[in-house]
Protein backbone atom coordinates (compact mmCIF):
# COMPACT_ATOMS: atom_id res chain seq x y z
CA UNK A 1 0.00 0.00 0.00
CA UNK A 2 0.95 3.56 0.01
CA UNK A 3 0.93 6.10 2.64
CA UNK A 4 2.75 9.29 3.88
CA UNK A 5 5.77 8.44 5.22
CA UNK A 6 7.94 10.60 8.02
CA UNK A 7 11.95 9.56 7.43
CA UNK A 8 13.47 12.80 9.29
CA UNK A 9 11.71 15.14 11.29
CA UNK A 10 13.14 17.93 9.06
CA UNK A 11 11.82 16.81 6.19
CA UNK A 12 7.68 17.02 5.16
CA UNK A 13 6.39 13.40 4.58
CA UNK A 14 6.82 11.33 1.16
CA UNK A 15 4.28 9.11 -0.84
CA UNK A 16 5.91 5.96 -1.06
CA UNK A 17 5.14 2.75 -0.40
CA UNK A 18 4.79 1.05 2.97
CA UNK A 19 4.14 -2.12 4.64
CA UNK A 20 0.11 -2.99 5.22
CA UNK A 21 -0.53 -3.07 8.72
CA UNK A 22 -1.54 -6.05 10.90
CA UNK A 23 -4.09 -5.32 13.99
CA UNK A 24 -2.38 -7.13 17.09
CA UNK A 25 -5.30 -7.79 19.26
CA UNK A 26 -9.25 -8.71 18.70
CA UNK A 27 -10.01 -5.23 19.48
CA UNK A 28 -8.27 -3.91 16.42
CA UNK A 29 -9.36 -3.94 12.72
CA UNK A 30 -7.33 -2.60 9.48
CA UNK A 31 -9.47 -0.13 8.04
CA UNK A 32 -9.36 1.43 4.33
CA UNK A 33 -8.66 5.23 5.13
CA UNK A 34 -10.93 7.35 3.61
CA UNK A 35 -9.99 10.63 4.71
CA UNK A 36 -7.92 11.89 7.31
CA UNK A 37 -7.57 15.69 8.62
CA UNK A 38 -3.81 17.90 8.52
CA UNK A 39 -4.28 19.52 11.74
CA UNK A 40 -1.60 21.69 13.44
CA UNK A 41 -1.23 18.43 15.99
CA UNK A 42 -0.04 16.19 13.15
CA UNK A 43 2.51 18.64 11.69
CA UNK A 44 4.03 18.66 15.23
CA UNK A 45 3.90 15.17 15.12
CA UNK A 46 5.27 14.70 11.77
CA UNK A 47 8.23 17.19 13.05
CA UNK A 48 8.91 15.89 16.14
CA UNK A 49 7.77 18.93 18.17
CA UNK A 50 4.96 17.62 20.25
CA UNK A 51 5.21 16.34 23.72
CA UNK A 52 3.65 13.30 22.68
CA UNK A 53 6.82 12.33 20.51
CA UNK A 54 8.99 9.62 20.77
CA UNK A 55 11.34 10.11 18.04
CA UNK A 56 10.87 6.79 16.47
CA UNK A 57 11.20 6.95 12.64
CA UNK A 58 10.05 6.24 10.20
CA UNK A 59 6.07 7.57 10.77
CA UNK A 60 3.14 7.61 9.36
CA UNK A 61 1.74 10.79 10.27
CA UNK A 62 -2.38 10.99 11.26
CA UNK A 63 -4.03 10.74 14.20
CA UNK A 64 -7.88 10.63 13.51
CA UNK A 65 -9.93 10.12 10.30
CA UNK A 66 -12.63 8.26 9.03
CA UNK A 67 -12.13 4.49 7.65
CA UNK A 68 -14.29 1.76 5.89
CA UNK A 69 -14.45 -1.21 8.46
CA UNK A 70 -14.19 -5.11 7.37
CA UNK A 71 -17.94 -5.03 8.11
CA UNK A 72 -18.25 -2.09 5.69
CA UNK A 73 -19.52 0.34 8.67
CA UNK A 74 -17.60 3.41 8.18
CA UNK A 75 -16.57 4.55 11.19
CA UNK A 76 -14.67 7.93 12.69
CA UNK A 77 -11.76 7.03 14.57
CA UNK A 78 -8.96 8.70 17.06
CA UNK A 79 -5.88 6.55 16.74
CA UNK A 80 -3.49 5.88 19.74
CA UNK A 81 0.19 7.62 20.18
CA UNK A 82 1.82 5.33 17.14
CA UNK A 83 4.20 5.66 14.16
CA UNK A 84 1.74 3.76 11.77
CA UNK A 85 -0.93 6.74 11.37
CA UNK A 86 -3.94 7.67 8.77
CA UNK A 87 -1.95 9.14 6.53
CA UNK A 88 -2.19 5.77 3.95
CA UNK A 89 -4.22 4.02 2.15
CA UNK A 90 -4.83 1.47 5.47
CA UNK A 91 -4.23 1.36 8.89
CA UNK A 92 -4.88 -0.36 12.08
CA UNK A 93 -7.69 0.89 14.59
CA UNK A 94 -9.31 -0.24 17.82
CA UNK A 95 -12.42 -0.42 17.44
CA UNK A 96 -13.23 0.91 21.01
CA UNK A 97 -11.95 4.18 19.63
CA UNK A 98 -14.64 4.45 17.09
CA UNK A 99 -17.90 5.29 16.30
CA UNK A 100 -20.09 4.48 13.39
CA UNK A 101 -20.75 7.31 11.33
CA UNK A 102 -25.03 8.17 9.83
CA UNK A 103 -25.41 6.55 6.45
CA UNK A 104 -25.24 10.18 4.27
CA UNK A 105 -21.75 11.78 6.40
CA UNK A 106 -19.88 14.28 4.60
CA UNK A 107 -16.21 11.99 5.60
CA UNK A 108 -14.38 15.05 4.85
CA UNK A 109 -16.01 17.31 6.92
CA UNK A 110 -16.32 14.93 9.87
CA UNK A 111 -12.34 14.54 9.16
CA UNK A 112 -11.71 18.24 8.85
CA UNK A 113 -13.93 19.05 12.06
CA UNK A 114 -13.58 16.70 14.38
CA UNK A 115 -10.06 17.31 15.83
CA UNK A 116 -10.63 21.11 16.23
CA UNK A 117 -13.98 21.28 16.99
CA UNK A 118 -12.87 18.60 19.86
CA UNK A 119 -10.42 20.92 21.50
CA UNK A 120 -13.22 23.28 22.83
CA UNK A 121 -16.01 20.87 23.00
CA UNK A 122 -14.14 18.49 24.99
CA UNK A 123 -12.91 21.33 27.46
CA UNK A 124 -16.19 23.24 27.74
CA UNK A 125 -18.10 19.27 28.80
CA UNK A 126 -15.47 17.80 30.47
CA UNK A 127 -12.51 19.83 31.88
CA UNK A 128 -14.40 22.70 33.87
CA UNK A 129 -18.05 23.40 34.63
CA UNK A 130 -19.39 25.13 32.22
CA UNK A 131 -22.83 26.25 32.77
CA UNK A 132 -25.98 27.21 30.32
CA UNK A 133 -26.27 31.04 30.05
CA UNK A 134 -22.16 32.06 31.33
CA UNK A 135 -20.01 33.91 29.36
CA UNK A 136 -16.95 32.82 27.09
CA UNK A 137 -13.52 34.86 25.37
CA UNK A 138 -12.17 32.60 22.90
CA UNK A 139 -8.51 33.99 22.53
CA UNK A 140 -7.16 32.67 18.95
CA UNK A 141 -10.69 33.22 17.74
CA UNK A 142 -9.40 33.55 14.07
CA UNK A 143 -7.97 30.20 13.60
CA UNK A 144 -10.15 26.94 12.94
CA UNK A 145 -10.01 25.48 15.62
CA UNK A 146 -11.00 28.94 17.22
CA UNK A 147 -13.45 29.67 14.96
CA UNK A 148 -15.29 26.35 15.74
CA UNK A 149 -14.60 27.46 19.96
CA UNK A 150 -16.82 30.28 19.14
CA UNK A 151 -19.69 27.86 17.52
CA UNK A 152 -19.20 25.26 19.89
CA UNK A 153 -19.91 27.74 23.14
CA UNK A 154 -22.97 28.97 21.61
CA UNK A 155 -23.99 25.61 20.78
CA UNK A 156 -23.17 24.77 24.44
CA UNK A 157 -25.32 27.63 25.40
CA UNK A 158 -22.86 30.31 26.26
CA UNK A 159 -24.68 33.34 27.12
CA UNK A 160 -22.07 35.58 25.89
CA UNK A 161 -18.91 35.17 23.54
CA UNK A 162 -16.44 37.52 22.39
CA UNK A 163 -13.92 36.14 19.60
CA UNK A 164 -10.40 37.63 19.55
CA UNK A 165 -7.77 37.25 16.77
CA UNK A 166 -5.79 38.91 14.56
CA UNK A 167 -6.93 38.10 10.89
CA UNK A 168 -9.34 40.91 10.33
CA UNK A 169 -11.57 39.07 7.51
CA UNK A 170 -11.88 36.23 9.76
CA UNK A 171 -12.39 38.38 12.89
CA UNK A 172 -15.19 40.04 10.48
CA UNK A 173 -16.93 36.65 10.13
CA UNK A 174 -17.34 35.89 13.39
CA UNK A 175 -20.11 37.65 14.00
CA UNK A 176 -21.99 35.41 11.27
CA UNK A 177 -20.56 32.05 13.30
CA UNK A 178 -21.68 33.51 16.95
CA UNK A 179 -19.65 36.09 18.53
CA UNK A 180 -21.37 38.96 20.37
CA UNK A 181 -18.48 40.86 19.80
CA UNK A 182 -14.94 40.59 18.01
CA UNK A 183 -11.52 41.91 19.55
CA UNK A 184 -8.67 42.43 17.11
CA UNK A 185 -4.92 41.26 18.52
CA UNK A 186 -3.24 43.20 16.21
CA UNK A 187 -1.24 46.54 17.13
CA UNK A 188 -0.02 48.07 20.57
CA UNK A 189 -0.30 45.80 22.86
CA UNK A 190 -1.76 47.92 25.75
CA UNK A 191 -4.20 48.58 22.85
CA UNK A 192 -4.78 45.62 22.68
CA UNK A 193 -5.27 44.94 26.37
CA UNK A 194 -7.97 48.07 26.78
CA UNK A 195 -9.53 46.46 23.90
CA UNK A 196 -9.96 43.24 25.91
CA UNK A 197 -10.92 44.62 29.15
CA UNK A 198 -13.61 46.73 27.91
CA UNK A 199 -15.21 43.60 25.87
CA UNK A 200 -14.29 40.64 27.88
CA UNK A 201 -13.52 41.83 31.71
CA UNK A 202 -16.58 40.28 33.11
CA UNK A 203 -16.61 37.02 31.04
CA UNK A 204 -16.61 33.66 33.01
CA UNK A 205 -14.23 31.39 30.80
CA UNK A 206 -11.54 31.93 28.81
CA UNK A 207 -10.41 29.26 25.91
CA UNK A 208 -7.05 30.03 24.79
CA UNK A 209 -5.37 29.21 21.74
CA UNK A 210 -2.69 31.29 22.10
CA UNK A 211 -0.56 31.68 25.70
CA UNK A 212 2.77 33.16 25.30
CA UNK A 213 2.88 37.13 25.41
CA UNK A 214 -1.23 37.71 24.25
CA UNK A 215 -2.45 34.96 27.12
CA UNK A 216 0.14 37.23 30.09
CA UNK A 217 -1.60 40.77 28.74
CA UNK A 218 -5.39 39.35 28.52
CA UNK A 219 -5.14 37.85 31.70
CA UNK A 220 -3.80 41.44 33.36
CA UNK A 221 -6.06 43.35 31.48
CA UNK A 222 -9.34 41.07 32.55
CA UNK A 223 -8.40 40.76 36.21
CA UNK A 224 -7.81 44.72 36.14
CA UNK A 225 -10.95 45.56 35.02
CA UNK A 226 -12.96 43.36 36.24
CA UNK A 227 -16.45 44.85 37.76
CA UNK A 228 -16.27 42.03 40.93
CA UNK A 229 -13.29 40.31 41.32
CA UNK A 230 -15.17 37.62 43.66
CA UNK A 231 -16.73 35.97 40.52
CA UNK A 232 -14.89 33.28 39.15
CA UNK A 233 -12.96 33.38 36.17
CA UNK A 234 -11.99 30.18 34.29
CA UNK A 235 -8.99 30.19 32.15
CA UNK A 236 -8.48 27.02 29.62
CA UNK A 237 -5.71 26.88 28.10
CA UNK A 238 -5.51 24.87 25.00
CA UNK A 239 -3.06 25.83 22.47
CA UNK A 240 0.19 27.61 22.47
CA UNK A 241 0.61 29.23 18.73
CA UNK A 242 1.64 32.29 20.51
CA UNK A 243 4.97 30.80 22.72
CA UNK A 244 5.17 28.07 25.15
CA UNK A 245 5.42 30.18 28.06
CA UNK A 246 3.50 33.10 29.35
CA UNK A 247 4.76 35.36 32.40
CA UNK A 248 1.95 35.68 34.79
CA UNK A 249 2.14 37.85 37.23
CA UNK A 250 1.40 36.59 40.73
CA UNK A 251 -0.54 39.28 41.70
CA UNK A 252 -3.55 38.19 39.28
CA UNK A 253 -3.54 34.69 41.07
CA UNK A 254 -4.25 36.76 43.99
CA UNK A 255 -6.41 39.68 43.41
CA UNK A 256 -9.06 37.64 41.46
CA UNK A 257 -10.54 34.16 41.48
CA UNK A 258 -8.98 33.11 38.32
CA UNK A 259 -8.46 29.86 37.81
CA UNK A 260 -5.91 28.12 35.42
CA UNK A 261 -6.43 24.96 33.75
CA UNK A 262 -5.09 23.20 30.80
CA UNK A 263 -7.38 21.01 28.34
CA UNK A 264 -5.79 18.01 26.03
CA UNK A 265 -4.24 14.97 25.69
CA UNK A 266 -3.40 13.68 29.26
CA UNK A 267 -5.67 16.26 31.32
CA UNK A 268 -8.57 14.70 29.93
CA UNK A 269 -9.08 11.08 30.34
CA UNK A 270 -9.27 9.23 26.91
CA UNK A 271 -12.62 7.44 27.94
CA UNK A 272 -14.05 11.09 28.47
CA UNK A 273 -12.81 11.78 24.94
CA UNK A 274 -14.36 9.10 23.79
CA UNK A 275 -17.36 9.37 25.19
CA UNK A 276 -18.36 12.85 23.25
CA UNK A 277 -17.33 11.92 20.17
CA UNK A 278 -21.20 10.49 19.11
CA UNK A 279 -22.78 13.99 19.81
CA UNK A 280 -19.65 16.22 18.72
CA UNK A 281 -19.86 14.32 14.82
CA UNK A 282 -23.82 14.10 14.86
CA UNK A 283 -23.29 17.99 15.32
CA UNK A 284 -20.37 18.22 12.91
CA UNK A 285 -22.72 15.84 10.33
CA UNK A 286 -25.94 18.41 11.32
CA UNK A 287 -23.77 21.29 9.57
CA UNK A 288 -24.05 23.06 12.22
CA UNK A 289 -20.64 23.35 13.28
CA UNK A 290 -19.29 25.37 9.71
CA UNK A 291 -15.71 24.89 8.38
CA UNK A 292 -14.35 25.46 5.22
CA UNK A 293 -12.49 21.76 4.05
CA UNK A 294 -10.49 20.79 1.00
CA UNK A 295 -9.97 17.27 0.17
CA UNK A 296 -6.33 16.52 -1.32
CA UNK A 297 -5.28 13.02 -2.92
CA UNK A 298 -2.71 11.46 -0.59
CA UNK A 299 -0.18 11.50 -3.76
CA UNK A 300 -0.20 15.03 -3.19
CA UNK A 301 0.41 15.30 0.42
CA UNK A 302 4.54 16.66 0.00
CA UNK A 303 2.36 19.77 -1.96
CA UNK A 304 -0.79 19.94 0.97
CA UNK A 305 2.15 19.86 3.92
CA UNK A 306 3.47 23.66 1.80
CA UNK A 307 0.37 25.10 2.33
CA UNK A 308 0.11 26.88 5.62
CA UNK A 309 -1.72 30.26 5.08
CA UNK A 310 -4.82 28.69 4.03
CA UNK A 311 -8.54 29.72 5.62
CA UNK A 312 -9.45 25.77 5.00
CA UNK A 313 -8.32 22.88 6.90
CA UNK A 314 -6.65 20.19 4.15
CA UNK A 315 -8.01 16.25 4.34
CA UNK A 316 -5.86 14.03 2.81
CA UNK A 317 -7.99 11.56 1.03
CA UNK A 318 -6.31 8.25 0.08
Amino acid sequence: MHAAVVTAFDSPPAYREFPVPTPRTPHEAVVDVIATGLHPRVRSQADGSHYTSTDELPLVPGIDGVGRAPDGSVRYFVLPDTTMGAMAEQTVIDLRRSIELPAGTDPVAVAAGMNPAMSSWVALRRRIDFRSGQSVLVLGATGSAGRLAVQVARLLGAGKVVGAGRHPGRLATLTELGADETVSLDGDPGEVDDRLGRAAADVDVVIDYLWGAPAAGAIRALVTERSDRGVPLTWVQIGSVAGPEAAIPSAALRAARLQIVGSGQGSVPTRDILAELPDLATEIASGKLRLDARGVPLADVGSAWAETGRDERIVITP
